[in-house]
């Protein structure tokens, strides 16, 4: 496979503080030792870019001025010195990626662990504190890199990174074939959920959310059964995993399961609110696991189910915009319209 065409300069999206943002000219950075340069294709918009552009991300999770863009897909276009040549006996060139966005430091003991997004060095993250891809390339670690398949849909690749929380938590859950199993959430991540859940064959697969339109594609995806949080709910689940970040949504979920089964938390609910009641936590022996990004094993657990088939994102995407639209694709996300799902900006 030969080497992609060189990228144009082009513009990246900046935001200087928050409310304030501004197109810039954009140079690709030459990868230094161990580093590649990739082509973007799309980035990825979610809540939290929203977080960034508003000012609302937690202190110490972003730092300004920033090029936003943590979910993203491209082609290598260079690597630099000490990154092998070869990847599976190919060239590394060329070849479709999607990346790790956490910077961890390799040598703690929690990413010795393999837990890197508990790095003890402190948290970087590519689109937060570090640059990310709403610009025409990318530079960073090429240790980050997962290669796709060459006929990989790089469109439904850029969900990748949303997916690869999600494959966090689906590890954690540990569902077995035959067990009962749900979903608390309709959005990228909750229909994410269903797809992996699916995979571990359960003999039932509910999902729960706010929507009545979202049913058809929670069936699309695998659901055996819908509702929204407002109908009567079965419970005896063994297990669920939350995805809309409310502490509504987690009270829910912990309400669908079995004495002893397990929950697993995806969301970030507001600061302060009423979330699960530690007694009926302690009363149901519930075991209950939070996942915050996404480690290496569930990214590689992602590309692989993508490259299987067995994940498909691409229904999600509702909108791709170009760069210069970043303000309108922020609203979109914002906007509450049950027509917006995932939205992309292209280079």
């Amino acid at each position: 496979m030969s080497a992609p065409d060189a990228p144009a300069g082009g513009a990246a999206v900046v935001v200087e503080a928050p409310g304030t943002h501004r197109l810039v000219p954009h140079e690709p950075r030459e990868p230094g030792p161990g580093e590649a340069l990739v082509r973007v294709h799309a980035a990825g918009i979610c809540g939290s870019d929203r977080e960034v552009y508003q000012g609302n991300r937690p202190e110490g999770y972003v730092r300004y001025p920033l090029t936003p863009g943590h979910e993203w897909s491209g082609t290598v276009w260079r690597v630099g010195a000490g990154v092998p040549g070869e990847l599976t006996g190919r060239k590394v060139t060329g070849r479709k990626v999607v990346g790790e966005g956490f910077r961890n430091c390799q040598v703690c003991d929690r990413c010795h662990a393999g837990e890197t997004t508990l790095c003890t060095a402190g948290y970087e993250e590519t689109g937060f504190t570090r640059p990310g891809a709403m610009a025409p390339t990318l530079t960073l670690p090429a240790r980050l890199l997962h290669v796709l398949p060459d006929d990989a849909d790089l469109s439904a690749a850029a969900l990748l990174e949303p997916a690869a929380c999600i494959a966090a938590a689906a590890l954690k859950a540990r569902a077995v074939p035959g067990e009962r199993v749900a979903v608390v959430g309709t959005g990228t991540l909750g229909m994410c959920a269903v797809q992996f859940l699916r995979a571990a064959s359960p003999a039932e697969l509910l999902v729960v959310g706010t929507r009545d339109d979202r049913e058809a594609l929670s069936r699309q995806f695998g659901a055996t059964a819908f509702r929204t949080k407002d109908q009567p709910l079965p419970d005896g689940f063994d297990v669920v995993i939350e995805t809309a970040g409310s502490a509504d949504a987690a009270r829910t979920a912990a309400g669908l399961l079995r004495r002893g089964g397990r929950l697993v938390l995806t969301g970030i609910p507001a600061p302060g609110a009423d979330g699960l009641d530690p007694t009926d936590l302690v009363v149901r022996q519930l075991e209950v696991h939070t996942v915050f990004g996404a480690p290496p094993d569930a990214w590689a657990h992602t590309v692989r189910m993508f490259a299987a088939g067995l994940l498909d994102p691409l229904p999600l995407v509702t909108h791709e915009l170009p760069l210069a639209e970043f303000p309108a694709a922020i609203e979109l996300v914002g906007s509450g319209d049950p027509k917006v799902g995932k939205v992309l900006l292209r280079p």
